[in-house]
């Protein structure tokens, strides 16, 4: 029976080698701040150094490393590849769109590609983008964009200091800045990294997060 049961497993595995076939994906990606499930809207807010881009980067390694492909719409030519890369994002299962500042052009990608199909993410990173310039955006815009992932295998994620599309969203993460971790006796000691934390809404039900951030 032993013998059997590892028979049918080098063949299943020499059947998804061969054809390309993979386990069905899990319902969500486990990340540094909790899972991000597929299907809908979810927000990442906060100040800078609150842990932002750390979470979307857990948000691409997890999904990139389980050989899906990923987009992020970079409103703000701010993604860092050698900093990604490091975090365990695969840059081969990504595709970045640089958008060069403009926030109309990040949203009409998103919805491109959201109506496209086949990514596992798509990130939408406004973190720098200025405020009065988010607030624009149409409630419609957010809608449609939600529209276009639901009932499909993508997770959307949207990365702001401040969104106005609470509506919209399953998922809302509110980050804040922790405190300074130093190594060494002060002054002279080094940053070893920041540990912040925030707050999850799902369903409408709060609940802390927890995590720690290397700088």
């Amino acid at each position: 029976m032993a013998k059997m049961s590892t028979a049918v497993a080098l063949l299943r595995e020499k059947i998804q080698t061969t054809w390309g076939v993979r386990p069905a994906p899990a319902e969500a990606f486990a990340t540094v701040a909790g899972e991000i499930p597929r299907g809908v809207m979810t927000e990442i807010v906060g100040p800078a150094t609150s842990g932002r881009t750390a979470s979307l980067y857990s948000v691409l390694a997890a999904a990139t490393v389980g050989q899906e492909f990923c987009a992020l719409d970079d409103t703000d030519d701010r993604f860092d590849p050698l900093t990604a890369a490091a975090a365990g994002v695969r840059l081969s299962q990504l595709l970045w769109v640089r958008c060069g500042g403009s926030v109309e052009h990040a949203l009409k990608a998103a919805d491109m590609l959201a109506n496209g199909g086949g990514f596992g993410v798509i990130a939408i990173d406004m973190a720098d983008t200025p405020q009065a310039a988010v607030q624009r955006i149409p409630l419609a815009a957010w809608f449609r964009l939600r529209r276009g992932v639901e009932n499909t295998r993508t997770a959307l994620v949207v990365l702001a200091q401040r969104l106005h599309a609470k509506s919209c969203s399953a998922v809302k993460i509110e980050l804040e800045r922790g405190r300074a971790v130093w190594r060494g006796r002060m002054p002279g000691g080094l940053l070893e990294r920041f540990e912040c934390a925030g707050q999850r809404v799902q369903q409408h039900q709060p609940r802390a997060v927890e995590f720690r951030v290397c700088r």
